[in-house]
């Protein structure tokens, strides 16, 4: 035993203390500024490069629900575009994901938005479905890895579970195909009342790079409220577990 001991003290602590302010990497992709000095051609010129034609060509907005994170916009233009590393990204708002030129602000909740019983039920725990709807692992693998040694947000009462009828809502990566669409029924329709709706990943928000397939039915969006909509190619573990905390109100971190 003794043996053990040493060998676990060896390894020092491995899980992140604070999920809230915890740093990244400068390299990191995340909340993007964007000068209000875009000239019209500098607009139409980063525009064309957009793969997902994130960036509005009228105004020079970036949604960072069709974003990809690709950089070419910065790496084209990078005196008046950069990726800063600012992880928390998640709101419940599908237009606060819209980045306008001279915006130097955070990306937030809408307090006033959030439905009361989220707050009432969901803040001392929250288990959840996992639905991959065409999606390609990308995301499902940071979302496993929310739950590892070194993000753990099940200190937080956050947790995955097997099955539809243990959760309280469901978190849908994937653009969500033709032969997944009605699998995603099936399941949003086992989950209890109140249930919550999760968006992971720019495919999930928009549809990404496959919006236009006609292999894509996204038409279980049409019919319900999202709850949160966590951006990202893919999500990063830690905009996940703030996107959960900052919706259910969890404050005080374990």
């Amino acid at each position: 035993m003794l043996k053990e001991l040493k060998i676990l003290k060896s390894h020092g602590t491995q899980y992140v203390k604070n999920l809230r302010t915890q740093n990244v990497s400068g390299l990191f992709r995340g909340r993007p500024v964007i000068s209000d000095t875009l000239s019209r051609d500098e607009i139409n010129e980063i525009a064309s490069l957009c793969p997902v034609h994130a960036i509005d060509k009228e105004t020079g907005s970036m949604d960072l629900g069709k974003c990809v994170f690709c950089k070419e916009c910065a790496f084209r233009k990078p005196d008046k575009i950069r990726f800063t590393n600012d992880y928390r990204i998640a709101t419940n708002i599908r237009e606060a994901l819209i980045i306008k030129p001279g915006q130097e602000g955070p990306v937030r909740m809408e307090e006033d938005r959030i439905r009361q019983e989220i707050r009432k039920l969901f803040k001392g725990a929250l288990k959840l479905r996992q639905v991959s709807a065409g999606g390609d692992n990308s995301c499902e693998w940071e979302l496993n890895a929310a739950g590892n040694v070194n993000f753990d947000m099940g200190r937080y009462g956050i947790e995955f579970v097997a099955s539809p009828r243990h959760a309280d809502g469901i978190v849908v990566t994937g653009p969500i195909t033709q032969n997944m669409a009605r699998p995603l029924q099936l399941c949003y329709d086992a989950v209890p009342y109140p249930k919550i709706i999760i968006l992971a990943g720019t495919d999930a928000i928009s549809g990404g790079l496959f919006e236009n397939s006609p292999a894509v039915d996204r038409s279980f969006l049409n019919q319900y409220e999202v709850d949160l909509y966590v951006p990202g190619n893919p999500v990063h573990p830690l905009t996940f577990i703030n996107g959960l905390l900052d919706l259910t109100g969890k404050r005080k971190t374990p």
